[in-house]
């Protein structure tokens, strides 16, 4: 560690210095060459400690081609490692990820490039939510809804869904339905089988919302509908509102927190019945890509098969196959959620 640690400072003593002088280029090729050389040894967490230092003094200089360069390159000494998604792997990203800025394309490069890495060097497949929090919220507080959702989600913490409830509140007041914005918080959610994130987002958007327009509440059921207790504790209310989609949401996430697969029979026709009342009155509900998703949800919580796009014919897919066309496509494997135990609720964060 003594040996990389002076060969870093070696390198940055040579680097640095370029860059308060004004010698942006000269530096940026003398950063490369040294990160090359400690790569090529496998000296590797020296590599790192030069581009990280060159690219943050880079980016402070408003120099964003030199600096994403180095990052990118950061990210490469990072899988030629393989080194872990940490407090201080993830630090150095998110610390370049602000400086890069919003300007141009650079920052979605980096981002993608980023999370691709904590997805396949940490235990989340959709990439750390660490990191994709961070993201989500740097997106929103620049006022880039659109592309801060999908960090949000993906992120699943419970300080991600509060803050997707407060940026819906805000998106929906330059246009849209309460409840149009309330499923694309927690369809998503319940697809990943992240619950506690569903209702977490779901109860911050509604206490959000009906006090911003407190008009949205029922005036025939003003008060709050206790229905039990979740497992977690604290009591479990439903407020009924105007807005069906909205009534929908909370229904849907209760009767899927109460689900286990085929074992509880009423909450299987529980759960035909809801979505059958819904969508027969039309609406965001009955549109095709949200069949899909209740489809989905359906087999993944109550092992309900999806329904058959068109009946089977076994003679036509037998003809198929003599005359060299393709059989039968093989079913793709059922996903199903394992019931959670009622002695204990997975945490988010």
């Amino acid at each position: 560690m003594t040996t990389q640690a002076s060969s870093s400072s070696r390198a940055l003593n040579a680097v640095l210095p370029l860059i308060a002088s004004g010698q942006p280029y000269e530096a940026h090729q003398k950063a490369r060459t040294f990160a090359a050389r400690y790569v090529k040894s496998h000296q590797y967490d020296t590599a790192i400690d030069v581009l990280f230092r060159s690219a943050k003094e880079l980016l402070k200089a408003g120099q964003q081609g030199s600096g994403t360069d180095l990052t990118s390159f950061l990210l490469e000494v990072y899988e030629a490692k393989g080194e872990p998604v940490n407090d201080e792997s993830r630090g150095r990203l998110t610390q370049l990820i602000a400086l890069i800025g919003s300007s141009g394309s650079w920052r979605k490069t980096i981002v993608d490039k980023a999370i691709a890495w904590s997805a396949k060097h940490g235990p989340c497949p959709s990439g750390d939510p660490g990191l994709q929090h961070y993201i989500g919220e740097l997106l929103y507080k620049e006022g880039a809804f659109e592309q801060a959702e999908p960090h949000l989600l993906a992120a699943g913490k419970r300080d991600s869904a509060r803050l997707l409830a407060d940026m819906f509140v805000e998106w929906s007041s330059q246009g849209g339905t309460p409840g149009a914005f309330a499923l694309r918080g927690v369809l998503p959610y319940l697809q990943n089988g992240n619950i506690l994130a569903a209702r977490t987002f779901l109860n911050h958007f509604l206490a959000q919302i009906t006090s911003k327009h407190p008009e949205l509440v029922s005036s025939v059921q003003s008060s709050p509908i206790s229905v039990g207790k979740p497992q977690n504790g604290g009591n479990d209310e439903i407020i009924l509102t105007k807005d069906p989609v909205l009534n929908f949401a909370q229904l849907a996430v209760r009767t899927c927190q109460r689900a286990q697969g085929d074992k509880n029979k009423g909450m299987r026709e529980a759960w035909v019945r809801l979505c059958g009342t819904y969508q027969s009155r039309g609406g965001i509900l009955a549109r095709p890509e949200v069949r899909k998703v209740l489809a989905e949800l359906a087999e993944l919580y109550f092992a309900i098969p999806p329904p058959r796009a068109q009946q089977a014919n076994p003679l036509g897919d037998m003809l198929s196959a003599m005359f060299g066309g393709a059989g039968p496509a093989p079913a793709a494997p059922r996903r199903v959620l394992t019931p959670a135990s009622s002695s204990s609720t997975p945490g988010l964060d």
